[in-house]
């Protein structure tokens, strides 16, 4: 719909959400009705990609998150250290509105909520995702995460691969 660039800014009070229309009620719902709640009581950080100004062309969640050291794939455990769980960064939604899909907004949400978890000061070895289904998995694996090995909807990617690229 638009050829214009996205303007990336964290969710606040002043942007209209009436409007987004994803391909996922559940994610639409949430934008609409729990996304503002979820960054006052500080468990989401939410960020939305803006175009032409103001209209909502899709967000991303991102909170804080810890993986069992017991889940990851044999060849990641041995790079870390022996504790129960490592920290990770959760990206809970990701969504783009259907006016803006093949745009590669989603590949950019997700390329900038990696670079906001790399960037971070509190340490996280990675960004974990809970994909809905099989086809959100295959974006995600596409991006180079790697589904942990009991749990093929579960998703994560170290962020020291971040900080290589």
């Amino acid at each position: 719909m638009s050829g214009a660039p996205f303007r990336l800014a964290s969710l606040d009070a002043g942007h209209d959400r009436t409007a987004f229309n994803s391909d996922s009620e559940p994610l639409n719902r949430y934008l609409r009705e729990q996304a503002t709640q979820d960054v006052r009581r500080r468990v989401a950080a939410c960020f939305v990609a803006l175009a032409d100004g103001s209209r909502i062309a899709g967000y991303y969640t991102l909170a804080s998150a810890s993986l069992l050291l017991a889940d990851l794939p044999a060849s990641t455990v041995k790079k870390l250290p022996r504790y129960p769980t490592v920290p990770a960064v959760r990206m809970g939604r990701l969504a783009v509105d259907q006016a803006f899909k093949s745009q590669g907004l989603g590949g950019a949400l997700l390329a900038d909520a990696l670079d906001r978890a790399a960037r971070s000061e509190i340490a996280a070895f990675a960004l974990m995702v809970d994909a809905k289904d099989e086809a959100a998995a295959a974006f995600y694996r596409h991006h180079g995460f790697i589904a942990l090995p009991d749990s093929p909807l579960t998703l994560f990617l170290p962020l020291a691969t971040v900080l290589r690229s």
